[in-house]
């Protein structure tokens, strides 16, 4: 499938608009913190005429940051960031009702996937907005040429952010960039508590399988890590995390975990989740440790965390015993299972983070934009992380947004924190 310029939008059926505007709409509810932005950018327009082009899931949480963008101005593209991630009523909502050119299917192939990322490049952006710096990643190799004219971006995600520093490292990085994940109301929410609770929804809906007294395998506790093992261990899995950095796995041995090589946790293991942010975390020396009925999941970015080819090469065959299950017929007369061709459990078995997680997330978006471009005469060519004002400004709005309040200093606390030269009385 070809994909041109010519083409003001790719999606798989206009006529599921109404459905997405209903569930958008729903999600909305949740988003409080972005809904007031959205509010503010529609009477001053700071984005008035700006080409941003996004690379984002295409999720109802995306939508209601797209028409923040489009009510403070902007001239918005939007594709997916992940061929399963899209949800085929809320593209055809954008287009038909938020002013929104979008090139987005659910199971894309991969020739589709890559031309509808060069339809956002091919928009010629001022601002790039990625998950994954796809659009970031091609405008600095095959498009150079259009890298003039680009006053910066942002980026979502962790994989992104590192693949973004390694630009920078190398001198190579042509704009600024926000690093959204780095804030605090952004990796720490969205991360922890957004990707535990999804990712585990992801695989109870691909499998049905219970969780309670299963051995779940965590690949990484960086904040994703992290909320995934302690919702796991809440549904009564014993959780066995493996980590390459001491900090963290001590920190996971302190949580209660279990922790040890991938090579001792293969053998174990009933459910496996990577989420590194690296590539080849299971392969095919622990696929042929693995036990029967072995469950495979990825909650990172790309799916290279799981080393497809490897596990394909091991098998005489696979089987589609569910939607979005893979099973691999490999040697010993056993069957592993792998959920959503390593994909996003999340997004590809579900439907991501929940709206009032990303809230925050797309408020940072929003707010790291709009600092990006009031500072722009002053940025270098770096990774930026969104100020923490802003940072605070939206862990306020959350809060008042819930109904939760919190003390303040007295003037003679402000005072002794200040001070150097009191003491106990």
């Amino acid at each position: 499938m070809t994909v041109t310029t010519a083409k003001q939008h790719d999606v798989k059926d206009l006529a599921l608009a109404s459905e997405g505007v209903r569930r958008i709409e729903w999600a909305e509810r949740t988003m409080p913190v972005l809904r007031t932005i959205r509010e503010r950018f529609a009477k001053e327009r700071p984005l008035e005429g700006l080409r941003i082009s996004a690379c984002l899931h295409v999720t109802t949480e995306t939508a209601n940051l797209m028409r923040t963008l489009v009510a403070g101005g902007a001239d918005v593209v939007l594709c997916a960031s992940n061929p399963l991630s899209t949800q085929d009523d809320v593209a055809a909502a954008l287009v038909e009702h938020y002013d929104t050119r979008t090139y987005a299917i659910n199971n894309e192939d991969n020739d589709t996937y890559y031309a509808h990322i060069m339809a956002a490049v091919e928009h010629r952006p001022q601002i790039t907005m990625d998950d994954g710096a796809d659009v970031v990643g091609i405008l600095h190799g095959d498009k150079r040429e259009y890298l003039e004219g680009i006053i910066g971006g942002t980026e979502e995600t962790t994989t992104g952010v590192i693949r973004l520093r390694a630009l920078q490292a190398e001198g190579k990085l042509a704009f600024p960039i926000v690093a959204v994940n780095d804030s605090m109301t952004k990796h720490m929410f969205d991360n922890r508590y957004g990707t535990g609770q999804s990712t585990i929804d992801g695989i109870i809906r691909a499998t049905n399988v219970l969780l309670a007294g299963k051995n779940f395998v965590v690949a990484g506790y960086g904040w994703c890590g992290r909320g995934l093992a302690t919702r796991a261990k809440g549904l009564g899995a014993n959780v066995i995390v493996t980590e390459i950095d001491p900090l963290r796995a001590l920190e996971a041995a302190m949580d209660g975990f279990q922790v040890m090589p991938m090579a001792e946790a293969a053998k174990v293991g009933h459910f496996f989740v990577t989420a590194t942010g690296n590539k080849h975390v299971l392969r095919g020396e622990h696929f042929e440790l693995m036990r029967d009925g072995a469950i495979l999941a990825n909650t990172g970015h790309f799916n290279v965390e799981i080393d497809i080819p490897a596990l394909e090469e091991q098998s005489t065959g696979s089987t589609e015993p569910r939607d979005n299950i893979r099973a691999y017929a490999v040697s010993g007369d056993r069957t592993i299972n792998l959920l959503a061709d390593g994909r996003l459990i999340n997004l590809a078995a579900a439907e991501g983070h929940p709206a009032s997680v990303m809230d925050m997330s797309f408020a940072n978006q929003a707010l790291g934009l709009e600092w990006l471009l009031k500072n722009r005469e002053s940025l270098d060519n770096d990774v930026y992380t969104v100020p923490a004002d802003i940072d605070a400004e939206i862990a306020r709005l959350k809060l008042e947004s819930e109904g939760f309040t919190i003390d303040t200093l007295t003037p003679a606390q402000v005072k002794y924190l200040a001070s150097w030269d009191e003491g106990t009385e």
